[in-house]
Order: C-alpha cells, then structure tokens, then sequence
C-alpha cells in the first residue's frame, strides 16, 4: 500500500536526541502529572513514559525548586525534556540552563523585551527550541474583543504576535501548537496557521477530558489533521494517567500508517458467526504484543468471511473455526491451533518472526 498520507514539509528542529518537522517521524509526547520538584517520583514517571513510547516529556515548572530539579532529573532520564512555563522568564532561564531541551513559552506573556531578549539569547547560545503554545482558554483580551470571541483567526493572530518576537531577535528554532477544546475549532486553526508558516505543529485537543471520551475527542482532531498532512508531533490530552495518553497517540498514528514501531492489531468486532471467545483471545493478544517491538501486523480474526482475506493482509494471524483457529502466516495456511492454546500459539509464532 505505501504511504497514503503526504505530510507537508516543514522546518526541522531538534530536541535533544530527537527531531520535530521536516522528514523526522511524527512524534509522541506526554506530560508528566507528578511534582515536578518530587524529583524522584517524576524520574519513575518520565522512563515509565519513555518505554510505552512516549518520545517527548513535558515537565511543569512553576517555581525555582522545580526548575533546579530539571538538572537531577535529566542526569537519569533519555528522553528529552521540556520545560513548561508560564510569565516568569527567570524560570525560562533556569531550566535551559539545568539542562532542559526545549522551552514552551509565550513570549509575549513574560515582559519586557530586554527579558525576552535575555531567555531567547540563552536559548540560542545553548541551541535549545522553543514552542509557543496558545490555547483558547487564555486567549489575549484585545483579540477577543477584535474576533469578538475565540476563532480561528483569532488563535492564528495570537500565535503569530509570539512568533514575530522571536523572529524580530532572529530565532527560527519554534515549534507552535494552537489548542482548543472544540475540535472544529482547532481543526481549522492548525488549517489556517499551516497555510502561514513553515515552522513545525505540535497537535492536541487541549483538556481533551477522560480517557474514553478524550481519547475519541483527540483521535478526531488530531487524525483529521494528520490525514490532510498537517502535525509534526502529537499530544494527547487525558484526565488519568499519562501512559493512556502515549497509548492513544500511538493508536492515532498506527491508524494512519505513520508509525511503525511495534504491532498492529487487527481484529473483528465479532458477530452471530463467531465460535470462539474472540474479545477475550484478541484482548489477550493486544496486552501480549505490547512489549513486541517488531514493525508486524496481526490479524484476529472471528470466521471465515473477512477472516483469511484479512489474516492474508496480515503478517501473521488466526481465523476462528468451531472451537478452534487456522494459524496464518503471510496469507499461507500454517495449521489448526485448539481455542485453549491460540494466545500461546500465536505469540509463539510472533516470536519467531
């Protein structure tokens, strides 16, 4: 099949050991929910993040305690840090110099010029990003008056004033997100701002809500973006714990064939023509291939309607019989497996891949 979905060309920025935009993979991110001035319990959370496959963490810091911290905590974590700071530009400063990898920051919110200057000089010196993240919750008065609410245009304009400080200082390392919690909204936000400029989009449905519902809200807003091309990293917003939100990125990407670590499920939604406990065998697969690194796709599948066309398409998988399954490897009949031993069976085969 190939790639179906072109993504447009952007700027390439780094962070850390990773690149956001031009021909780097759209990368995941997440945010930690722990103190971030509770060094130890966000070093737990930031490597727990890291091996689900999470590329990019987020750390708040909303005071000096928790920007000093970012030094102990970069000493014992790999993947790139960013530092999460709002109106005091000393707090921008700290954490790159301790050792953060990007910055989300909104320039125009942290002062005077000469405090602008002096984080964007810091910023250059030490080749560090930074994002400028607007958000329809905090959007500038004067903007709202002038849009007479919050749209579209209005999220760009705000976006834009954030960026034309730094370019005005002569930085170009920006990365800019522009969230909102109405999908419609931000889909055509991320639209309109891609049609602007060239710098990398960092995509997320802000404050998303629970992990079912803000899982569906942010595959919604995110994948429409992704399919038309535009987004270079994604966040997904959950209420819960931040492993659910690398889980749901993943999902997004593997959906559109951008991402090719790990397994794929396939499986049917079952039907009158099952004859095998399928959602108990195909949840119990999708648990075991999560610590599958391999690039394969799996078929589990309920009968023999879609079931050996589908299990063809895969690299290896079962199609449900009377009490038992027909094990498939690239679309060649391997053998009959028991109902009791297919889990077994098919993950004995995976490894062997």
């Amino acid at each position: 099949m190939g790639m179906l979905v072109s993504r447009k060309k952007t700027r390439k920025v780094r962070v850390g050991k990773i690149y956001i935009g031009g021909d780097a993979p759209v990368s995941v991110q997440s945010m930690t929910n722990t103190r971030t001035s509770d060094i130890a319990a966000t070093i737990r959370q930031i490597n727990e993040l890291e091996k689900a496959g999470c590329d990019i963490v987020r750390v708040a810091v909303p005071d000096m305690e928790s920007a000093f911290a970012v030094e102990k905590i970069k000493k014992e974590v790999s993947a790139p840090v960013v530092a999460d700071i709002h109106f005091d530009y000393r707090l921008a400063i700290t954490a790159m110099e301790k050792g953060a990898d990007k910055v989300r920051i909104n320039p125009g919110n942290i002062g005077s010029e000469e405090r602008v200057k002096s984080v964007v000089s810091c910023a250059k010196e030490r080749g560090i990003p930074i994002r400028i993240g607007v958000n329809s919750g905090s959007l500038e008065k004067d903007l709202l008056v002038k849009y007479g609410g919050i749209t579209p245009e209005a999220l760009v304009e705000s976006a834009l004033r954030h960026v034309y400080i730094l370019e005005k200082l002569n930085f170009c390392d920006i990365v800019i997100s522009l969230k909102a919690t109405n999908v419609p909204l931000m889909i055509a936000a991320y639209r309109l701002i891609s049609e602007k400029v060239d710098y990398p989009l960092h995509v997320g449905v802000t404050e998303a809500g629970t992990i079912y519902s803000g899982t569906v809200k942010s595959a919604v807003g995110i994948g429409a973006l992704l399919a038309m091309g535009i987004g270079d990293t994604i966040r997904v917003s959950l209420t819960g714990d931040p492993l659910e939100e690398i889980k749901a990125g993943k999902a997004i990407l593997k959906s559109l064939g951008l991402y090719s670590r790990g397994a794929e499920l396939i499986s049917c939604p079952t039907c009158g023509r099952t004859r095998i406990n399928l959602i108990k065998i195909a949840e119990e697969v999708e648990k075991a291939l999560e610590n599958i690194d391999k690039p394969i796709k799996v078929a589990v599948m309920g009968c023999a309607v879609n079931g050996p066309g589908e299990a063809r398409e895969a690299d290896i998988g079962i199609a449900g019989g009377e009490g038992c399954a027909l094990l498939f490897r690239h679309g060649e009949i391997i053998r009959k497996i028991p109902e009791d031993k297919i889990v077994d069976e098919l993950m004995a085969e995976i490894e062997k891949l």
